[in-house]
């Protein structure tokens, strides 16, 4: 029974369920995006999928989410000593040591949430005698939109950028080297694929044996991917299948590449949950110092680089971005911990797996 589940067409999804309980595997399943598991959550696939034997895990796909509690302090920092620091609305409610940028801003601090980076260079041209600096979050999907700040000759003197930017492969690289969840298959994310292309997955595949599927955001999507990967393991093949043809490219997007090669350099950077990845931060580039935040408020920023803040007691973030447990699996989901009253940035973001499965699990549509 699809309970919960509208399609113009359910017979099609029943037919790939089907399909898939035919092939008689037993597989787990990560993805590493939020709108993914919005679609799954929301559209109620898990447990139609969970019924053929696929269980899916979200891992580390929300940015806010993986952003440390030392990198929240180095925004709370600057927007305490009088800078505008603008933002992405989610990351203002995640905590650093004691605050969140919210508090800040409670507190007379000049924290404004915006929509775009472009709102963050009309924000420092209106303020001409004021630094502003830009938190610039986000994976491959939102890193060229930062670059585009710092290209041409549009960026005024007094605009600079704190970059929490992150590349999803690195990740992938150490979920399957440590090898704590096994993993039948991944499903990439569709907008960080639309970037950066199908090459730099390839890698799982031929050299950890993972079956891997680009998709869409769509409930036939996901069950497509999820049909694919079946097969591939009922098979023994590990391969990539890009099933977002519509939208992704081979190559990605030529030009979103070159203004993050230009503006970014690969960097070394501890994600929530994880210890320090090589190769997965986008630091800026040297040719653009001069609006690097780090640079620029060095002494500033030198005491709070290499805090170690510990995720609030009882919280288990960094458990469920790993894929290690499901939300439900933390003791401070739902009653304790909720979207009124976030204790963790996995609830915190709306592309947090605990924030997702509190909005739709009960309800889906």
């Amino acid at each position: 029974m699809m309970t919960g589940f509208k399609l113009r067409d359910p017979s099609v999804a029943r037919k790939v369920l089907d399909t898939i309980r035919d092939l008689g595997q037993e597989i787990m399943v990560m993805h590493v995006c939020g709108t993914h598991q919005d679609t799954l959550v929301r559209y109620g696939l898990e447990p139609l999928l969970n019924e053929v034997g696929v269980r899916i895990r979200q891992g580390p796909g929300c940015p806010v989410c993986v952003t440390t509690g030392e990198e929240i302090e180095l925004a709370i920092q600057l927007a305490s000593s009088g800078k505008i620091v603008t933002s992405f609305g989610d990351i203002v409610k995640v905590p650093g040591k004691d605050r969140t940028l919210a508090d800040i801003r409670s507190n007379g601090g000049d924290v404004r949430v915006v929509y775009s980076p472009d709102d963050a260079l009309r924000i420092a041209r209106e303020n001409p005698d004021r630094e502003v600096v830009f938190l610039g979050i986000g994976f491959e999907t939102t890193a060229p939109t930062t670059s585009s700040l710092l290209l041409g000759d549009r960026t005024p003197h007094n605009l600079s950028i704190l970059s929490y930017h992150r590349v999803v492969p690195p990740a992938l690289k150490f979920i399957a080297q440590a090898g704590e969840v096994r993993l039948d298959g991944l499903i990439e994310p569709g907008h960080v694929s639309m970037v950066i292309g199908e090459e730099p997955y390839r890698f799982l595949s031929a050299d950890h044996r993972i079956p891997q599927v680009i998709a869409g955001f769509e409930p036939l999507d996901l069950l497509m991917a999820c049909l694919e990967i079946a097969r591939q393991k009922a098979e023994g093949r590990a391969e990539l299948r890009n099933m977002y043809g519509r939208v992704v490219k081979p190559e990605g997007n030529l030009a979103a590449r070159k203004a993050m090669e230009e503006t970014f350099e690969p960097c070394d950077v501890k994600w929530r949950g994880f210890p320090v990845i090589p190769g997965s931060g986008l630091a800026i580039s040297e040719r653009y110092d001069d609006h690097d935040a780090r640079s620029r408020f060095q002494d500033e920023l030198d005491e709070f680089l290499g805090l170690e803040i510990p995720e609030p007691e009882g919280c288990r973030c960094g458990d469920v971005l790993r894929g290690l447990i499901e939300p439900t699996d933390c003791p401070l989901f739902g009653d304790v911990c909720g979207p009124n009253h976030p204790i963790g940035p996995c609830m915190v973001s709306r592309e947090g797996s605990c924030n997702i499965l509190h909005r739709w699990g009960r309800n889906p549509v």
